[in-house]
């Protein structure tokens, strides 16, 4: 054997004895991943992603993935001569658009992605929120103001929900039998409706509740950026709330961020923003000392 050969043994061996006290203090825990973005859309990438998976409960920790779909679901409401809008991010949902969403959520992007887990070695059960009563909706509600008179006036998004209360049970039942959870954002009211959940949003409701060890949240960006463009490894709910004063936090992250503010303040050990692009980004994160994207715990 050559000493290139040795040095590249060598250095698969002492990225796994880095990686073992992680193995140690988390075994029997939580993650929580949110799967969205351009990894959803890149063959390879959704292959490195479930072996991530597969990995993580092959060492004895439990993970349960929560998936997004929103250009799959644009791209089949396009090719269905549906129309659509957004109001700050979220898509209007008429009842047409919700059986179109439920079916390309729960039924296309989540087998694919079971799918995926097999190929890589694991068992995946694919559910959605009305699943076992997994995530109980409301509707949610939203208002804009005039900017001539100032006055506020609601506007009706439809069946698009938030988690009024989160039921763990199934994936508790899942992961004991030594299978992962693959979740739909899709999650039933009261009222008997069904209703479209961000996913972001109902990824770190279920952290919250099952008092994950990790809430993972993939992106399309590094993380949350400096004002220069650096990465920001380390925040908390109040260096957040500065970052938002000062104009260095806009746009799409801000939502992302409140969800992490309120899965870590509501049980969920820490949650991060990290790049879905790089490839293992999520065991780059959590099993090695250098990090890959911005932790946020609550202080």
């Amino acid at each position: 054997m050559s000493t290139a050969d040795d040095n590249t043994n060598l250095a698969k061996a002492e990225t796994l004895i880095e990686a073992l006290p992680y193995f140690q203090r988390y075994k029997g825990r939580t993650f929580v991943v949110k799967y969205g973005g351009h990894a959803m859309g890149d063959p390879k990438a959704a292959r490195e992603f479930a072996e991530d998976i597969v990995l993580l409960k092959a060492v004895g920790i439990n993970p349960v993935v929560v998936h997004g779909g929103g250009p799959q679901i644009g791209a089949m409401l396009k090719r269905l001569g549906v129309e659509s809008s957004f109001v700050d991010g979220l898509r209007v949902t008429d009842k047409q658009t919700a059986e179109i969403a439920e079916m390309v959520l729960s039924g296309a992007i989540n087998k694919e992605l079971v799918g995926w887990i097999a190929a890589a070695g694991g068992k995946a059960i694919g559910i959605s929120g009305k699943d076992g009563g997994l995530v109980t909706a409301t509707k949610v509600e939203r208002t804009t103001k005039d900017p001539e008179s100032n006055i506020e006036s609601v506007i009706d998004l439809g069946f698009v929900g938030e988690p009024a209360a989160v039921d763990t049970t199934i994936i508790d039942t899942v992961s004991a039998a030594g299978m992962i959870p693959i979740i739909a954002p899709i999650g039933a009211g009261l009222d008997g409706h069904t209703y479209n959940i961000n996913a972001d949003t109902m990824a770190g409701a279920i952290a919250a509740t099952l008092g994950a060890a990790r809430l993972f949240l993939l992106t399309d960006v590094k993380g949350v950026l400096d004002k220069d463009g650096a990465l920001l490894t380390d925040l908390d709910p109040a260096g957040i709330a500065s970052l938002r004063a000062n104009g260095t936090i806009t746009g799409g992250m801000i939502p992302k961020l409140d969800t992490c503010i309120h899965a870590v303040e509501a049980g969920c050990e820490a949650a991060v923003v990290l790049d879905g692009r790089v490839p293992h980004a999520m065991l780059l994160e959590f099993f090695t000392s250098r990090g890959a994207g911005t932790l946020i715990r609550a202080g």
